[in-house]
Formats: C-alpha cells, structure tokens, sequence
C-alpha cells in the first residue's frame, strides 16, 4: 500500500491511496466469504455457491462493495499515519479505479485542524482585585461550625418562634376538599426557613406541642402546579413536637472538639487563611480567564464546523452528567425549561469555539515554548485520578491506556502553557468595585 498527499488547501487536504491488487483480491475473497449466504444459485444449496458461479451470474463486481468497505478502512488509518494527518471529520471517498487485475486507487479528501500563527502572547494584560478577610467572614464561617454541632433540644413548656424545629402532620383542603399532594405526617419544618407557602410558618409561630391549628394560606399565582395556583386552602395542622438548636459556646473547648487546634484564636486563624486561600484561588482564576480571553483575540482562524460540532458534544455530555449528579436528566431539564436541545446547542456554541481556539493557542504556544511535562508530572496527575475515583494509583494504571496517557500529557501541557502566560502576564492590582459601580456595568451590559 502506498498514498501520497495530492492537494492541500487551507485546512482541506486530499490524499492518493493505492492498495496492492493481491490485498484487494484478499478483500473480494473475504466479502465473498461474507455475503455469500445472501444469494440463491440454482443447482446449489443457499450459500454454497462458488465465487466465480456468483460473478458470473451477477457480474465480477458483485463483490467489490463490500470488498472496499473491507480494505478502505485499514489502508485508510495506514495512510494518516503514515503522512501524520489528524482528520476532523469523516472522509470523502471517490475510487479512481477498481478492478482486481490492477491496485485499487482511491482519493480521501479530509479536513485537518488550521494551522494558526500566533505571536505576542507574553506580556498580556490582566487585573487582580484587592482582598481582605474580614472579621465578619470569620464568624460567619464559625457560625456555620456552630450550626453543625448544634444539639437539638426538644421543647416542652414554651411556644414556638422563629428558628425553631417543629414536627407536623398536615392536611390541605380546597373548598373542603382533599388535594393531591396537600398530606404528610411526621414532617420537619424549620420556622423562618420559606420552606412553604408564603403565610403558612408565620401562622405556626405561638403554637405549643400537642397543639391543633387550622392554617388558611392562598397558593401564589405562578406555583408550579396550575390545579392550585392562586387558590385558597386550609390545613389541619397537629404538632407533634417542638426542637429547638442549642449552639456550643465558642470557646477553646469548642476548638478542641472541632478540630486539631486547641485553641479558639488558632481555629479562628485557620478560618482566616482557609478564606484567604478561596480568595487567591478566586482571584488566581480570574486573571487566568482575563489572558485566555485576550489570547483567543490572537487567534484568527475559521474553526471547521464539525470541531464545534465535536466540542458542543463534550458539553453537552458534562452537562447532561452535571444534571445527574444533582438527580436530574437533561430530557427532564429540556422539559422544565420549554427548550430543545438545538437551543442548547445553539447557545453553546459560541463557548464551544473560544474553548476551541484556546486549545489551539496553547498547543501552538506549548509547542514554540519546548513545553513538555514531566514523569512526575504525570504520575502526580494519576495519584489525582486514583483519589478523585477512590481507587489504588495501580489500578488507575491498569485502566490507562496509551490514548488516554496522552491525554493526560496534553492536558498538562497545555495546564503548564496556561501558568507560562500569566506568569508572563502584566498584572496590576485594583481596588475592589463598589456595589453602584457594579450596578452601573449591569446596567450598561
């Protein structure tokens, strides 16, 4: 087998395949083999015919069909292979000439990635805003350590207030009657929360525990479930019991019992540089996409469209996969929210090219920078692997295979091409902005 490229222009390139006439022969053999049970011969038993009683009857190319769809696919990867061409999309096949005394010759015209020049990407422009952490992050944060480790106290001799734990049962009626969905026993709802319908808690503040109250509340006009928007009901509520939080002194004791510090100024100091760290980490990410943005201006090349294609896929499925870890399939959320997955992908699609663009860049990048990682590099990436999938390093290897290592090395690459740039960047410091200059830019935009 032999092939050659016979036409390049921009990222369309046409190659010349020839495959030996002994391998085509080998190919008609094998159809024969494999479509001989389709013919009826007369004198001969289904499939028993021989090869050249069927030619002769239907003509010798009767196998060349499927003889083509046995020999192209193989002489076809032996020759992007041979010439390093990376398709994006399916060939367009036309056969030259076919005949089992000569080679076979085809032409397989492909579309490649473009080649993109780019130039002045050190020195890119990116601002990092101030931050502090204040004291009032810090008790936040504590508060949430102390909501936590709450006790739950049940309460007997006092009414209910916001805050407080209580477990219901509950019956909605409408006109008198019982509606679907309106009954439940053994219900926890938490008063002040909003858990449900506007009115409903406030009426449940004052109760005591063995309490019944008839709770009258008007179902707001755009609730989802149409039978009862806008509606009056009533519920027959019984309280079965009354908790109340009893959050644990912030003290040294509190720090001990929390965490590995045995102090509250060393948890307090803890808190502070866990904040700090998702603030640089905030910060770090939005310098990164500054560069990345002004990098993709640099680069000006028409993306072909079955690499947006291709890229809009991969979205899609994350998303989809993003939508079943919260318990919901994207036919569902498609349902929800009154759009088809062409509308998806339509506002995708914009994304899916910038992502495009800047994978090229930073090849391109990676490339003239000599930008390779390392050994460790890698085995550090699958020491991540096996703790994000909970799975021993060894057997994250096992599962590896050569395609999927190089996709680990060129996502490092390109990781290592992207710190490379803001590294070079020129990056000034500003001043957070205030909430009316925010207003302002939402206004604007």
């Amino acid at each position: 087998m032999s092939s050659e490229i016979v036409k390049q222009e921009n990222n369309e390139i046409t190659l010349k395949v020839m495959v030996d006439k002994s391998e085509f022969n080998k190919a008609v053999n094998e159809a024969y083999k494999k479509t001989k049970h389709r013919f009826n011969i007369p004198g001969f038993r289904k499939g028993k015919a021989p090869k050249q009683i069927i030619q002769q009857r239907y003509g010798k190319e009767v196998f060349y069909e499927e003889a083509i769809n046995i020999a192209f696919p193989k002489a076809y990867e032996k020759a992007l292979d041979d010439l390093n061409i990376d398709p994006v999309d399916q060939p367009e096949i036309d056969i030259e000439n076919i005949d089992p005394e000569k080679d076979l010759e085809f032409t397989a015209k492909v579309e490649v990635m473009p080649e993109i020049e780019i130039s002045d990407y050190k020195g890119l422009e990116a601002e990092k805003t101030k931050f502090e952490v204040t004291e009032e992050e810090i008790d936040m944060e504590l508060k949430t350590m102390q909501e936590q480790n709450a006790r739950m106290i049940t309460i007997e001799d006092r009414e209910a207030k916001d805050g407080d734990i209580l477990t219901i049962d509950f019956e909605g009626f409408i006109d008198g009657e019982a509606f679907e969905g309106g009954k439940a026993e053994d219900h926890e709802l938490t008063l002040g929360t909003g858990q449900f319908i506007p009115g409903f808690e406030e009426q449940l503040i004052g109760v005591k525990t063995g309490e019944e109250k008839e709770v009258t509340v008007s179902f707001p006009e755009d609730y989802q479930a149409e039978n009862l928007a806008g509606k009056e009901a009533k519920f027959n509520v019984t309280v079965k019991e009354i908790k109340e939080k009893e959050l644990p002194a912030l003290d040294d004791e509190f720090a001990k019992d929390v965490s590995e510090f045995d102090t509250l100024e060393e948890l307090k100091k803890d808190v502070e540089e866990k904040i700090a760290e998702g603030k640089k980490k905030t910060q770090d990410q939005e310098v990164e996409k500054q560069v990345m943005d002004q990098l993709i201006e640099k680069v000006d090349v028409d993306i072909p469209d079955a690499v947006i294609k291709r890229q809009t896929d991969m979205m899609i499925r994350d998303f989809d996969m993003q939508l079943r870890y919260q318990g919901l399939e994207l036919k569902k959320y498609l349902e929800m929210t009154g759009a088809s997955e062409d509308d998806l992908r339509e506002q995708m699609k914009d994304d899916a090219e910038k992502r495009v663009k800047t994978q090229l860049a930073l090849e391109k990048i990676g490339e003239l920078e000599n930008i390779e990682p390392t050994e460790e590099d890698v085995e550090e990436e699958i020491k991540k692997l096996a703790e994000q999938y909970n799975q021993e390093v060894e057997k994250i290897k096992e599962t590896l295979g050569d395609a999927e290592k190089e996709n680990i090395k060129d996502s490092l690459k390109n990781r290592k091409t992207a710190e490379l740039l803001v590294q070079e960047a020129k990056v000034v410091e500003v001043e957070p902005k205030t909430e009316e200059a925010e207003t302002a830019e939402d206004t604007e935009a």
